[in-house]
């Protein structure tokens, strides 16, 4: 979660949110104000924070009229500070976690019949031979993809979207630039990218956790 984000805009962002639950939503502004509400409450959500419902309605409440603030400049600082650090032992403990799963993953994965396992780590299976060239650092690729993590959750697919995607070799993740160099026009793979060349410790969007290992269906259409 970005806070600066998060906190900069969190006043504006929640403008007429705080409405009774029993008040009916029959202006644009209330429908506008409940749909700000539930895609920042759908963020909260997700980033697993353990809010305060009432407070922070109390919060948003006072910054919008004008109210003194419940708490000081220094207390305000220190929660804040408290915040940032439950969320990065958050992450870091996810972090541990994912990656001792995706190695468990990949140990099991590379003794399935037709696995090939690169020296860097990158694991893969042909699914459909090509038969054109390879691209090189200095090409753009076609390509249509599926990924996912290793518990099948689809992240991101050009496939369901009915469009390839174009993109430079080199502007993607660090798996992807070496299979790519691998694979022939016209092929299919199957791929499985350790965490150090995805995302990393960092993770990526609401779905890519810190730390994850990846699956994607690759199949390479043409080289620019």
């Amino acid at each position: 979660m970005k806070y600066k984000y998060l906190f900069a805009s969190f006043a504006m962002l929640f403008v007429d949110t705080v409405v009774a639950a029993d008040a009916s939503l029959d202006t644009d502004k209330k429908k506008m104000s409940y749909a700000i509400g539930a895609q920042i409450g759908n963020d909260f959500k997700r980033s697993g924070l353990d809010i305060d419902i009432e407070a922070m309605s109390k919060a948003i409440s006072d910054v919008i009229n004008g109210n003194k603030p419940a708490l000081s400049q220094n207390e305000f600082q220190q929660a804040l500070n408290l915040l940032r650090e439950q969320q990065m032992k958050k992450q870091m403990a996810a972090g541990d976690k994912n990656k001792k799963a995706g190695e468990a993953f990949l140990a099991e994965n590379k003794k399935k019949p037709g696995i090939i396992t690169l020296p860097s780590g990158v694991q893969y299976k042909v699914i459909k031979k090509g038969s054109g060239k390879s691209p090189t650092p200095a090409n753009s690729v076609v390509a249509h993809y599926e990924g996912r993590l290793i518990n099948g959750t689809v992240f991101d697919s050009s496939i369901k979207r009915g469009k390839p995607a174009t993109f430079p070799v080199t502007g993607v993740i660090k798996g992807w630039v070496e299979i790519l160099q691998k694979m022939k026009v016209g092929s299919k793979w199957e791929v499985y990218i350790p965490s150090d060349l995805a995302y990393g410790a960092r993770g990526t969007g609401p779905v890519i956790g810190p730390n994850a290992t990846l699956i994607f269906d690759i199949e390479l259409l043409e080289i620019k």
